[in-house]
């Protein structure tokens, strides 16, 4: 049966915040930075925080960007997998148990890509476009690996499970998260859906115009708030050994395009794009119940007697 949401208190709120900021391509300098936004959101009242795509390692847009990358036995393409291979994390690992320090230390719930790396066991050397979700005494509570890459990602990812298809409970309300495309598959968004979520990450690498869609279409389709977060990549820190196009001054790769959507589908704020900024609103989640009188996808319009929905569990990982 579809789990129930959690009635959201009338008048009750809660303080939100998408961090949107540059890839650095030094790891520790990476996570250093990554130290003082999640500081800076948390002393501006957040109490949930969320990053885009693979914000950890960094998003491959040299895939899309640059020519002869699917050339067979194509040396710089190797070089630039072997480099994107190294910033990859592991989970658990280093920067987890770094992320989840911080989260208990400024009382967060923590959402963020990671691009993944098994270094042991099964899949040992194999990547994954993962999202991390961290409760506010540190502990990781969601982890979950991309289905499918979407197109050209395949050359870099490994498809995900379902494992981590799931909302869960947190200190901030109930939330889950979806990966890019995965926003496109409708029972991936069902499963979450009828999982009760109250608030969902979606993570993007660039938030364009039909992210922005489909960033809308949840939050409507799943009467929840979706925080719709990108980043920013400058067109200079591509692989310099890659065919890419001559950066301009100021290009940028990757643009942003964060936002924050309610219930019925507006903004809370509007998409930033081309900008660092961390993007913070306060939440009305009553809004959730008065828009689920209309429709209610796990609910009242949903009609088990006509259709039904599974999602197979898939073992667990070492």
């Amino acid at each position: 049966m579809p789990k129930k949401k959690t009635p959201a208190v009338a008048g009750g709120s809660i303080q939100v915040a998408i961090v949107q900021a540059t890839f650095r391509s030094d790891k520790r300098e990476h996570l250093a930075k990554t130290s003082e936004l999640i500081e800076e959101a948390a002393a501006r009242g957040a109490q949930m925080i969320v990053f885009g795509e693979t914000w950890l390692g960094g998003y491959p847009a040299w895939l899309d960007r640059c020519s002869d990358v699917a050339t067979w036995g194509h040396r710089p393409t190797k070089n630039a997998f072997a480099d994107y291979r190294h910033r990859s994390i592991t989970v658990p690992g280093e920067e987890t148990i770094a992320l989840g320090r911080l989260a208990a230390k400024h009382r967060v719930v923590l959402i963020l890509g990671a691009s993944e790396r098994v270094d042991a066991g099964p899949g040992n050397g194999t990547l994954y476009n993962s999202l991390l979700i961290f409760d506010a005494d540190g502990k990781l509570i969601n982890h979950h690996r991309k289905l499918v890459p979407t197109f050209n990602e395949r050359l870099v990812w490994g498809p995900g499970d379902s494992r981590g298809l799931r909302a869960v409970d947190t200190a901030a309300g109930r939330v889950s998260g979806l990966i890019c495309w995965e926003h496109f598959m409708p029972l991936a968004r069902q499963k979450l859906h009828q999982d009760g979520e109250l608030i969902h990450a979606a993570l993007w690498p660039t938030a364009h115009e039909i992210h922005q869609v489909a960033s809308r279409h949840y939050a409507f389709e799943g009467r929840c708030f979706v925080l719709a977060a990108g980043q920013l990549l400058r067109a200079q820190d591509l692989p310099p050994e890659l065919s890419c196009p001559p950066a301009e001054d100021g290009e940028l790769a990757l643009r942003g395009g964060s936002a924050i959507i309610a219930p019925d589908g507006s903004y809370v704020i509007e998409p930033v794009f081309d900008t660092e900024e961390i993007l913070l609103a306060e939440l009305d989640l009553g809004a959730i119940d008065r828009e689920s009188m209309t429709l209610d996808v796990s609910g009242h319009y949903h009609r088990p007697d006509l259709f039904d929905f599974h999602c197979k569990d898939q073992p667990g990982r070492p």
